[in-house]
């Protein structure tokens, strides 16, 4: 399938388990710690990401989630279970193309 195809279809809705297993999968991938290690309580930051990576995690949200997403989230939702709670509530209560605090 192509990214134009993609690009087309609707964006699908996401529940906060959902949003946090795909976190949870990619923030492990681009730290190089085990999901299985990954605390959903304990702040991003404590397991050294830093605002390269953050960018890079922002960029690869906002292809999964289909809505633009802005860095200051990640400050203001600082652990995996508040920012894919935060992020859920989104989908629930806006149409909007872009998502900001």
């Amino acid at each position: 399938m192509s990214r134009s195809i993609l690009n087309s279809i609707p964006k699908q809705s996401y529940t906060a388990e959902e949003i946090k297993a795909w976190l949870i999968s990619n923030i492990s991938e681009q730290l190089g710690v085990a999901s299985d290690e990954i605390d959903v309580r304990k702040p991003l930051d404590s397991y050294g990401l830093d605002s390269a990576q953050a960018m890079i995690l922002a960029s690869q949200a906002e292809k999964f989630l289909g809505f633009k997403l802005s860095l200051i989230v990640l400050w203001h939702y600082p652990t995996i279970e508040a920012l894919s709670q935060r992020l859920a509530e989104e989908f629930e209560a806006s149409d909007s193309e872009v998502f900001q605090i």
